[in-house]
C-alpha cells in the first residue's frame, strides 16, 4: 500500500487530531496487503497508531487506522456510550468494540451508523444521522453535522490543511515516519 496513499487518506490521525480514518485502498493480493499492514503497524504503533484491515469489497480493501488511546477516551463520552450501548457493543473496552465494529462491517447488509463514533466524529452528529437520516444535516463536509456547525466547520478545514501540509512534507523528505506524531501517554 502506497506511503502518499495513506497519507492522502489518514493525515489528520496521523497528526494526532482524529481518532481514525476508514478508507478503502485497491486490494493488493492475498498476502500483500497484510504484509503491507503489519509493515507500517511495525512502523506506527509504538508511535499510539493502529491499522486493521476491516472488509474486502469489490477490488477495494476497507482499512481502518486509529489511535486507541483516543478512541477509548472518545467511547467513555457519555452519549458515546449510550449509543454504543442501545447497539449492544461491549463498552468497558475499546478494542472490544473496534473488533464488534468490524464484525458488524463485515456481516451487517447496512454499514452501521455508529461507525462515526470510531472515527472521531461528535456524538451529537453521530445520533443525528443515526435517528434524522441524511436529510436533516446542517451541512456536510468530512461527515454530516447536525450538531455544533461552527465547530465542525472549523474542524473540516483544520483536516484539509493538515493533509495539503503532510503531503508537501512527504513530498519534500520522502518520510512517512516522520509524519506520525507520537502519543503523548501523559496528557489527559
Amino acid at each position: 500500500m502506497p506511503e502518499e496513499f495513506v497519507i492522502r487518506n489518514c493525515s489528520p490521525t496521523m497528526a494526532g487530531l482524529k481518532t481514525g480514518n476508514l478508507f478503502a485502498c485497491p486490494k493488493e493480493q492475498g498476502e500483500k496487503i497484510r504484509e503491507s499492514i503489519r509493515d507500517m503497524n511495525r512502523r506506527m504503533v509504538p508511535r499510539g497508531v493502529r491499522m486493521l484491515p476491516v472488509k474486502e469489497v469489490g477490488d477495494r480493501t476497507l482499512i481502518y487506522m486509529y489511535r486507541p488511546e483516543k478512541l477509548a477516551k472518545d467511547l467513555r463520552d457519555p452519549l458515546a456510550a449510550e449509543i454504543l450501548m442501545s447497539r449492544d457493543y461491549p463498552t468497558k473496552d475499546a478494542d472490544l468494540c473496534v473488533s464488534e465494529m468490524i464484525r458488524r462491517v463485515r456481516t451487517e447488509e447496512e454499514f452501521p451508523h455508529e461507525v462515526g463514533l470510531f472515527l472521531g466524529y461528535p456524538p451529537e452528529d453521530v445520533r443525528g444521522f443515526m435517528t434524522d437520516g441524511p436529510h436533516g444535516a446542517k451541512c456536510v463536509g468530512t461527515w454530516r453535522v447536525y450538531g455544533d456547525e461552527d465547530a465542525a466547520k472549523a474542524r473540516f478545514a483544520l483536516y484539509k490543511k493538515c493533509t495539503e501540509h503532510y503531503l508537501k512534507a512527504y513530498k519534500k523528505h520522502a518520510s512517512f515516519d516522520r509524519l506520525i506524531v507520537k502519543t503523548n501517554k501523559n496528557a489527559k
